[in-house]
């Protein structure tokens, strides 16, 4: 069968690779403990449940508007109003179903081929997927571990050009739970001015920051012009099989970016985004408590990774990621790397952790091996999970 050139650069989620493994292996009765996938283990609160359910029994079930219905844009705004300290309206708001839609629609409207796209590595995958299917050329921003997962800024700024036409972000930042400090984000924004660039900052983990407040590039002067600001239902109301996500942008792109959506989609369901009003103006308690719960877990994971031999983890400030480095691991293993480590952990572990490969190739010059841990799971299988771990590593000391 031959399919279109361009499906050539499309790339995938190894997340989703590694839950099918487990799905699998449990099927075939072993026991695994999953640390990959990043789904909270919580339920959706009641109270937005309900907000669906009323609107289906009202028979909210027809198309709408492409950007999103009018009071789910306003509440939007609001929240980002209020959350970023920049003042947006719902004419800069564009609903759609999941995130995932305005990475794609973003580039598909700004991008062209043979532009530079800064991203993220290690980062979600699909950023660079994106990259290469608009047939931009992907340039990798690292995140060290010597600055606790920030941007390595001496290097970005070095990449950045007048050929860039986007920077992503992502802070809080998947895989790492690193975060950007403020001093980074503006050096990115005054960057971003001078040659003219657009940002897409992913903020999908805005709400799950553990220390300090949270910093939004577009509180810069000049950056709302210029950033698409990402956000999303999923992590912060555990909606993730729901699908709805948002993004702020200046008013003529949230134009371009609703054809997109009538060309693909054609609208959000009405239903969903009823419940997801109900979300963002209701009662907040449900997701204090989940993000005090996550806290704990991080600092649970934190303690228990650093008590194991030849592993090292740097705090996590943010999402619900740990990423551990586990170089000197893979060699008391007699694993060559990362990949190594994680097919030993599922197969002789009982353990699933998902490798640093999952997130992209390592950037020039990176040696250490690290593999992501999803605290997206109850403090008793993340602390099992782990105590597999270690008692694996120790059996080959």
């Amino acid at each position: 069968m031959k399919f279109a050139q361009r499906m050539e650069n499309l790339g995938t989620e190894k997340a989703f690779e590694v839950l099918a493994e487990v799905q699998k292996l449990k099927a075939q009765g072993r026991d695994i403990v999953s640390l990959g996938i990043g789904d909270p283990d919580f339920d959706t609160p009641p109270h937005i449940r309900s907000a669906a359910a009323r609107s289906l029994e009202r028979g909210r079930t027809h198309y709408n508007p492409s950007a999103g219905i009018p009071e789910l844009r306003e509440a939007a705004a609001s929240y980002l109003t209020h959350t970023r300290g920049v003042i947006y309206s719902p004419d800069e708001i564009v609903i759609t179903p999941g995130a995932k839609p305005i990475l794609f629609f973003s580039a598909l409207a700004l991008v062209n081929p043979g532009d530079e796209v800064l991203y993220p590595n290690p980062g979600f995958p699909i950023y660079e997927s994106v990259i290469r299917f608009v047939g931009a050329r992907p340039v990798p921003m690292p995140l060290v571990e010597s600055r606790e997962f920030s941007i390595d800024l001496d290097r970005v700024m070095d990449s950045i050009n007048d050929r860039t036409k986007m920077i992503i972000l992502n802070s809080p930042n998947n895989p790492t739970g690193g975060v950007m400090c403020r001093d980074d984000l503006r050096a990115v924004a005054e960057a971003a001015g001078r040659h003219n660039s657009w940002v897409l900052a992913d903020e999908v983990y805005g709400e799950f920051l553990f220390e300090g407040s949270h910093e939004s590039i577009v509180q810069f002067d000049g950056m709302k012009e210029r950033t698409i600001l990402l956000d999303g239902h999923s992590k912060t109301f555990a909606m993730t099989g729901w699908r709805l996500g948002y993004a702020g942008m200046p008013a003529p792109l949230a134009q371009k970016i609703g054809q997109l959506v009538t060309n693909s989609v054609s609208c959000t369901a009405t239903f969903i985004q009823d419940a997801g009003l109900v979300a963002l103006t209701g009662d907040w308690e449900s997701v204090r408590s989940m993000i005090a719960e996550f806290k704990a877990r991080r600092d649970l994971a934190w303690e228990a990774l650093n008590e194991t031999p030849g592993i090292a983890c740097v705090k996590p400030r943010g999402a619900f990621y740990a990423w551990p480095n586990v170089t000197e691991a893979c060699r008391i293993l007699g694993v060559k790397n990362s990949e190594e480590f994680q097919d030993m952990m599922i197969s002789e572990g009982g353990v699933a952790v998902l490798s640093r490969s999952c997130f992209g190739p390592r950037n020039e010059g990176e040696t250490d091996d690290y593999v992501r841990i999803s605290f997206a799971t109850s403090r008793e299988l993340l602390a099992e999970g782990i105590r597999r771990m270690r008692s694996l590593i120790e059996k080959h000391l």
